[in-house]
């Protein structure tokens, strides 16, 4: 069930003023109260319906499952603009927010509801750069950080893409299912989609153009455009080494525990993995995690085996 806070007088990073934002979430497991709380940040095109029947994650968060409902309080957010149900649209041009904004927006809601700490803060791709952001901002506030198939700032590939994105969301007459489409092939690898269709036809139609095709009219059947375009734009704005920031001083001082999970054939996050070899050499409290795949970005939708046994160590 949908719950929902209200954030009056926020004030954007661009110094811009918001006098009333609508925050939705929904709260999975044990009741709010003296049980460890999990916020789950989800994705580009997720939502907070993290468990049950319909829930994204089911496989990860559930009674009995690596994220044990029967244990924990796991709370999720809707990113404002993510249109889930159409019940909360941003009211602002999609370029004035980022994920510094959602970030502060997510610990102000957590504040309303009476939470002050996490046991754990995890989320994937966008989700994932959201929770960094969180982390920097309060890293007292944050025992366990679990950031999978992302990275701490957008590189200029993700950029790049999110800039053609961008123009398809604007220039293209079915903008939703085409930009979905190209995302697609952004989310996955050669090697996937040539191993699972293998120039296979359906008629004249290739079956890999028919998937496709599916993929674009089932995000428009349940993404408005503008949501689309709020939730693509953000991707590019993750960033929280902005200003000079020293991650690896960061990390030294904190003491949040760094979870890092990627994936080695991620065609979006291609991150610098001897980077990250570094920040573990360098702090105790960083641990790096490598899922091997050939679905690359979406294999942690996919490859539940793996990110579960990562997972157990952590839970």
């Amino acid at each position: 069930m949908l719950k929902k806070v209200d954030i009056t007088d926020f004030v954007l990073e661009n110094d811009k003023r918001k006098s009333h934002i609508q925050l939705f979430y929904q709260v999975f497991g044990q009741p709010i109260g003296d049980d460890p709380i999990v916020l789950v940040n989800h994705a580009l095109t997720g939502n907070s319906n993290v468990s049950g029947e319909k829930g994204w994650w089911k496989n990860v968060i559930d009674y009995d499952h690596i994220i044990d409902l029967n244990k924990y309080t796991v709370i999720a957010f809707n990113i404002p603009g993510n249109d889930f149900e159409r019940k909360n649209e941003l009211a602002l041009d999609y370029k004035e927010v980022s994920t510094l904004d959602i970030a502060k927006l997510f610990w102000l809601g957590l504040e309303k509801i009476k939470i002050k700490s996490l046991f754990a803060l995890i989320g994937g791709s966008l989700g994932g750069g959201i929770s960094w952001e969180m982390a920097v901002l309060h890293p007292n506030r944050v025992q366990k950080l679990i950031p999978i198939a992302t990275h701490y700032f957008a590189s200029d590939w993700v950029i790049a893409n999110v800039g053609i994105q961008d123009d398809i969301l604007n220039q293209s007459q079915n903008p939703v299912a085409v930009a979905r489409k190209h995302a697609m092939l952004l989310y996955r690898t050669p090697q996937s989609i040539n191993q699972r269709f293998k120039n296979a036809k359906e008629g004249n139609i290739y079956t890999v153009n028919d998937w496709l095709s599916y993929h674009g009219i089932l995000l428009t059947d349940r993404f408005s455009l503008n949501a689309y375009k709020q939730m693509n734009y953000l991707l590019g704005t993750i960033n929280v080494v902005k200003n000079d920031f020293n991650l690896n001083a960061f990390l030294k001082k904190a003491k949040l525990e760094v979870y890092a999970i990627n994936i080695n054939s991620d065609l979006l996050f291609q991150n610098d993995l001897e980077e990250y070899e570094i920040l573990q050499e360098d702090n105790e409290n960083f641990k790096h995690y490598i899922i091997d795949s050939i679905h690359g970005h979406d294999a942690f939708l996919m490859e539940y085996q793996q990110l579960n046994d990562i997972l157990k160590q952590i839970f």
